[in-house]
């Protein structure tokens, strides 16, 4: 690693001065200083869940970390879940604290991606969540004006959520509730919310999985549920200038662009507050119409699969 250029919290931090990524003006400092400046915003959404971090070492492409590594020190409190696509045990951390996550932040690890559901109810998620993704391009009039849809069929079945960007191009809406609430209903739940939303206006939203039936629409993601993840409030997100996830209110949703909350302008927007803390409504209770509806539509990735497959034999039988 090198002679530690500062040590925080017991942690040694090193090539602080190094270009974060390719071309770009920020530092693995700029990173540094983000994570330790947010600290107390960005901890409670992590703490306790299993956590998976995008990390961007020198001249590699970013990848995706759930195992933790065997270096990781002894103190990185941790988690071992079963993963049933590789048939191992998969050692997770958990980022409870500033120490842990300087660590991670001294590993180049950009993007901070808990899961929905705490390690000790890994079968009880606290949140459904709404992943609205732009058509090709950039356009986020498009996901805002699908964001209120969203709202509007939360609403419709007597639900409340808070929303904030992804950091990309999208946006997150976060609906939490109860703590009885099953993994499987939470995924019901999300499918008929995602239909529901489609159908107020089926030629600005789809939940078509597969990308080139989606028709310049926006896509209301209806999986994430289960052992998903979701890119933390507060995360920044690998593309220039360091992007954060960031909470907006409903009313100022017209009034913002992505590229407004980066790892520069977000430390003294929450210097005194914590805006996805005071957006967050009670956890409700599922109405139980909603995931009987839900029960009933197809899971988008098995419909999806199937498909794909369909598609595949059609064109190898027209030749």
């Amino acid at each position: 690693m090198g002679d530690a250029d500062e040590t925080r919290d017991g942690v040694g931090l090193t090539n602080l001065d190094q270009p974060l990524l390719a071309g770009g003006d920020v530092t693995k400092r700029d990173l540094v200083d983000y994570l330790d400046a947010v600290r107390e915003r960005i901890l409670p959404g992590l703490a306790d869940r299993p956590l998976s971090v995008i990390r961007l070492l020198r001249g590699q492409d970013p990848f995706m970390q759930k195992n933790l590594p065997k270096y990781t020190p002894e103190w990185v409190r941790r988690t071992s879940v079963w993963a049933e696509a590789s048939h191992r045990q998969v050692w997770y951390a958990l980022c409870d604290d500033r120490r842990t996550l300087l660590w991670f932040a001294n590993q180049r690890a950009i993007e901070y991606h808990p899961t929905l559901s705490t390690m000790a109810r890994p079968e009880h998620p606290t949140h459904l969540v709404l992943d609205l993704d732009p058509p090709e391009g950039d356009a986020f009039g498009p996901v805002v004006r699908t964001a209120a849809l969203v709202r509007q069929a939360l609403a419709d079945v007597g639900l409340a959520g808070a929303v904030k960007t992804s950091g990309a191009k999208g946006l997150h809406v976060f609906v939490p509730v109860v703590g009885e609430t099953t993994a499987e209903e939470a995924a019901a739940a999300t499918r008929a919310l995602a239909v529901h939303t489609e159908r107020l206006d089926p030629a600005l939203a789809t939940t078509a999985f597969i990308r080139e039936d989606r028709g310049g629409r926006v896509f209301v993601d209806p999986t994430r549920a289960g052992g998903a993840t979701v890119v933390a409030a507060y995360s920044p997100r690998v593309r220039p200038g360091l992007p954060v996830s960031f909470p907006v209110t409903w009313d100022d949703l017209d009034a913002v662009t992505p590229a407004d909350f980066t790892v520069r302008t977000v430390p003294a927007l929450v210097a005194d507050r914590d805006p996805w803390a005071a957006a967050m409504p009670a956890p409700q209770r599922l109405p139980a119409d909603l995931v009987t509806e839900g029960r009933a539509i197809p899971v988008a990735r098995v419909q999806a699969m199937h498909e794909g497959k369909r598609r595949a034999r059609a064109r190898r039988e027209a030749g």
